[in-house]
């Protein structure tokens, strides 16, 4: 779920690829520098929260740089019943 503030919205998705520090690492050096990314951090569970500025990026461009890196956003998990 992504929250909104103002022009900058932040969210957590889960992205397959990620199985060490140097795959963080790897997927640092993949979103540094987008124009319109605010910030972003990585978990070894593959959990990444992006904050990014709508007016100068969106959401899909930032998938798109992930993507070019070997990084894929995941379904999200469903709810335990």
């Amino acid at each position: 779920m992504a929250v909104r503030t103002g022009f900058v919205t932040t969210e957590t998705i889960r992205v397959s690829g990620i199985r060490c520090e140097r795959c963080v690492g790897r997927l640092a050096s993949v979103l540094t520098g987008h124009d319109g990314l605010e910030s972003a951090s990585a978990t070894l569970m593959g959990e990444v929260t992006l904050s990014w500025d709508e007016a100068r990026t969106t959401r899909e461009q930032l998938l798109e740089a992930m993507a070019r890196g070997g990084f894929h956003e995941l379904p999200a998990a469903s709810p335990a019943e």
